[in-house]
């Protein structure tokens, strides 16, 4: 019997979960108020975290206020949000990180993607005609070999200061002790009920009789504490080697899949140069290739040929010039992107103003002029992924994005160590002759791009968010909103945003009728989301205020934002 068919009487899980979700709404906003609340910018003196999840961000407050510093506290953030929003990341997956020092100014990068098993071929993956997943097999067959662990602790070898068991310690009490389900994450597990119907050892976690946990109500991962405690105790061999990667290997075998131990021990996170440019005299900092960072500063590029500053953030013009910047930048990523060690990425020429001056003359005012197409993924792009910035006492930042790509990742969890897969080779391309063709030992491009922004030599601003290629559109119109709009960081990451990608114009319904009605009027096909859309992403920024030097953040109301200073 599976948990579809372990229903109360004759409610569907569906409908019981709403009559449940109506009950536990009554009582959650009688004892804790309004569900949801949208945030204001924070200041504080000493140190900040934003995370998607109170939670973590506790975590990370905590381990600040210990004397660790933003290295720390990016370990004990991360491994939380593994555990406190399992649907978006874990040491499962794998990411990109940046990480700017105060002292010197110098901003680094990790490159922590996953990568492809070194015994995968194609075939395994698709039909016989390459056309289409084989859908028996393409979850297990889509799992990269993780990278997260790699990555965090070579940040903590390199950068870090406390004793990992500490800064592990919130992560594996929120585990062993259980936490409480949000609204969102019930919603969340309600949402992909299907696949907790087809992985019981990924419901065991998050489906309680029969249903989808709701808010209140207390879940726990008692396998992925062991799996932490093992880290903790041996660092990143404790899950590479030994026990937690045999218990993963075989996992993936049991399942029909091609990880092998030997693609865990020889695994590598890699320190790479970000991709740099500059925006009305700020410098940019977002991640290199294969992650989007590229795009990012191409997006900056154009847009800095316009006076911005003379419209408003819901100008049609101004939207208009956004929306045809945005659809040629994912045009050169569809055809340039892939994984450097396996293809030659023109960066230099992509992020050149040249380039941008000669994209920004082919933009015509009124008028969406041309028929745009872009490379498709091996399935459809995914909302999920996670992103978190840190400042710490001294003013190093810190940016952060992890995923297990799409929500709750492949499905498949270890039952021994609770661990969560990804299912990340889906982001290789259709397409055999693209640069992100699928091959062994690769790693798919992305569009992650943890951005760091400075002035004058120094750290400005930390900024991320989740999103597949929204996560482009995102970054560059936060980055506008505070450089060319000047408003609050809250106010930049909570104000209305449009992805424009294909032959698509999408925005919030938050934009004037009017600025909507002007864009029809010139040839742009629109799609309306809803106000506050999970489309758009999850954004989380921390700036220090050049002015009084305070340290200011926000955190992004569209998932479950959160962001506390000291």
């Amino acid at each position: 019997m599976n948990i579809l068919q372990l229903g109360i009487g004759a409610l569907s899980p569906k409908k019981h979960h709403s009559f449940r979700m109506r009950v536990s709404q009554l009582i959650w906003i009688h004892l804790f108020g309004l569900a949801s609340v949208f945030g204001q910018t924070i200041s504080a003196e000493h140190g900040m975290v934003a995370t998607a999840n109170p939670l973590a961000t506790k975590a990370g407050i905590e381990i600040l206020q210990k004397g660790g510093n933003a290295a720390d506290a990016a370990v004990g953030i991360a491994f939380a949000l593994g555990v406190v929003e399992p649907n978006a990341s874990g040491v499962g997956g794998g990411g990109f990180m940046l990480y700017a020092n105060a002292e010197t100014g110098k901003v680094r990068m990790i490159d922590f993607r996953e990568t492809t098993p070194r015994n995968f071929n194609q075939q395994q993956l698709f039909d016989p005609d390459g056309e289409q997943l084989l859908t028996e097999n393409s979850s297990v067959m889509a799992i990269g070999v993780p990278g997260t662990v790699a990555g965090l602790l070579k940040l903590h070898a390199e950068d870090g200061s406390l004793d990992l068991k500490d800064i592990l310690a919130p992560a594996i009490k929120y585990a062993r002790d259980g936490f409480e389900v949000s609204e969102k994450f019930s919603d969340m597990i309600m949402s992909n009920f299907d696949k907790m119907a087809e992985n019981p050892e990924l419901a065991a976690h998050y489906v309680i009789d029969g249903l989808p946990a709701m808010p209140g109500e207390q879940v726990y991962n008692k396998e992925m504490a062991e799996c932490y405690e093992e880290i903790a105790s041996k660092g990143a061999r404790g899950f590479y080697r030994g026990n937690i990667a045999a218990s993963v290997v075989k996992t993936v075998k049991d399942r029909g899949g091609v990880l092998s131990k030997k693609d865990l021990k020889k695994y590598k996170a890699l320190d790479k140069v970000p991709v740099s440019g500059t925006y009305r005299g700020y410098d940019i900092f977002s991640a290199a290739a294969p992650a989007g960072g590229t795009q990012i500063i191409q997006l900056l590029n154009i847009l800095e040929q316009y006076e911005i500053q003379s419209y408003t953030h819901d100008d049609p013009k101004y939207l208009h010039i956004l929306a045809e910047a945005m659809k040629m930048v994912f045009i050169d990523k569809s055809a340039s992107m892939g994984d450097p060690d396996f293809t030659e990425v023109p960066v230099s020429d992509l992020i050149s103003k040249t380039h941008a001056e000669a994209l920004g003359k082919l933009i015509i005012p009124g008028q969406a002029s041309f028929d745009y197409h872009y490379d498709l993924p091996l399935e459809p792009e995914s909302g999920s992924t996670t992103h978190f910035s840190v400042v710490d006492a001294q003013g190093n930042m810190l940016a952060l994005t992890q995923s297990v790509n799409h929500w709750f990742g492949s499905g498949i969890s270890d039952p021994t160590y609770g661990v969560l897969l990804n299912d990340h080779l889906k982001d290789f391309s259709r397409s055999p002759d693209s640069p992100n063709s699928l091959q062994s030992l690769k790693r798919p491009a992305s569009s992650i791009a943890p951005t760091i922004v400075s002035k004058d030599g120094k750290p400005f601003l930390t900024v991320g968010t989740p999103g597949a290629t929204r996560i482009i559109s995102a970054l560059v119109q936060i980055i506008v909103n505070i450089v060319d709009f000047n408003m609050e960081i809250d106010d930049a990451i909570e104000a209305p945003r449009i992805h424009a990608i294909g032959d698509e114009l999408y925005l919030e319904n938050r934009f004037l009728e009017a600025s909507m009605d002007s864009l029809r009027a010139w040839g742009h096909s629109l799609t309306i989301k809803a106000p506050y859309d999970l489309y758009f992403g999850g954004a989380q920024g921390i700036l220090i205020d050049p002015n009084d030097s305070l340290i200011k953040g926000g955190a992004d109301s569209r998932r479950d934002g959160d962001v506390v200073g000291y």
